[in-house]
């Protein structure tokens, strides 16, 4: 698999949660289409382009098992966050409901509304180690009362690299009579998805992480019940569009004029490329060895895992707390000195240290970081 990407052979990348990497297969597709686009620009853009981006959401949508129509192609997760969080109409004294482990793009994003409108963006704190869904649960719910409006929760976290229960969560919102909204950022291709069990209100997920789509590919789901509320962040042709499809959510969000959809259009390859090359069993495998070495890893940073070590919490991803005065130093000297591409997150008063394990990886990749950690940590 190593030779099928184009990541730099002198650097041990441990670090594809971040931003992914793309297969040369599906790049191959993707500069295909950019090439489509400079040598017929109108053809493109006009006629084929909504052709090519509903190829993708129905390919998604059997990927996700969900209704194609339900989903709209975006360039980030953060796109998608940023459109239901302006179109929720809150009110002073509203409050939204996550956990204190969230991404810092959404956030701040969802701070940014709460601050404009009056309402209250509530951080439910976290109690690591985690020890079982149920109790993740029960703590979660802790924080709802008659003023939640929306629960916002990861799939899988990005500093902690925890796997949340969401189906479970998704459940909780509906009891309750709340909206619930899933950052699936780390989601597809990492975990199992499926939309119509989960049944959330929305749903973000990034194509450019774990589906090794190019970058600048991701969509938004949105529940049918919601779509006609939801205003595009640019309003261009869609509005009062002159060749309407079936759908303003998707004339809305899609029609957005000159831009690069070459990325979103490969959906579909990335999809294939991962059924020819049975991806749910190469997950599997990068799983089993992401566990077998956490042990290791949490006793040279003198740490304790962050929850139990099963598929129920950890995916191809793992974190441990690190103590670090300076990550960005860490980071740095990992990189430079040991060619060691891994991130160090601080989050709130914590610092995490999390690797990736994908296809290119091998238990070499996580042998030499642990010998780097015990040389530079001293």
């Amino acid at each position: 698999m190593k030779n099928l990407f184009q990541i730099n052979p002198d650097i041990t990348f441990l670090n594809f949660g971040s931003f992914g990497a793309c297969p040369m297969p599906i790049f191959e597709k993707y500069q295909e289409f950019q090439r489509e686009l400079e040598f017929e620009p109108v053809s493109f853009i006009v006629d084929k382009s909504p052709i090519y981006l509903r190829n993708s959401r129905e390919a998604l949508g059997q990927y996700l098992n969900c209704h194609a129509d339900d989903l709209v192609c975006v360039t980030n997760p953060s796109y998608g966050v940023n459109i239901v969080a302006k179109n929720l109409k809150l009110n002073p004294g509203d409050e939204i409901l996550t956990t204190d482990l969230e991404y810092g793009a959404c956030d701040r994003t969802w701070e940014y509304y709460c601050e404009k409108s009056g309402a209250k963006y509530i951080r439910q704190k976290v109690n690591l180690p985690l020890t079982s869904k149920e109790e993740f649960v029960a703590e979660f719910a802790k924080g709802i009362n008659p003023k939640t409006k929306l629960l916002f929760i990861s799939h899988v976290t990005s500093s902690t690299a925890l796997r949340f229960p969401v189906e479970e969560i998704c459940e909780l919102a509906q009891t309750h009579g709340i909206l619930c909204f899933v950052d699936g950022a780390h989601g597809p291709a990492h975990v199992p998805v499926d939309l119509q069990k989960m049944n959330p209100d929305f749903y973000v997920g990034a194509c450019h992480k774990w589906m090794m789509a190019p970058k600048g590919s991701s969509f938004l789901y949105s529940n049918s019940r919601h779509q006609s509320w939801l205003d595009p962040l640019v309003v261009s042709w869609g509005y009062k569009a002159d060749f309407p499809s079936h759908s303003q959510y998707l004339d809305y969000h899609e029609m957005q004029g000159t831009r690069d959809l070459s990325a979103l259009c490969t959906i579909p390859k990335a999809i294939e490329f991962m059924q020819e090359n049975n991806w749910v069993s190469v997950s599997k495998s990068c799983r089993k060895i992401v566990q077998e070495y956490a042990p290791e890893f949490c006793s040279i940073l003198k740490t304790n895992p962050l929850s139990p070590l099963t598929d129920e919490f950890i995916g191809q991803m793992f974190s441990a707390e690190i103590e670090c005065s300076n990550p960005k130093k860490l980071h740095d000297e990992l990189y430079h000195k040991h060619q060691i591409q891994i991130p160090i997150m601080p989050h709130g008063d914590k610092v995490y240290l999390r690797y990736s394990f994908n296809a290119f990886n091998t238990t070499e990749d996580l042998k030499k970081l642990f010998s780097a950690l015990e040389n530079s940590i001293k």
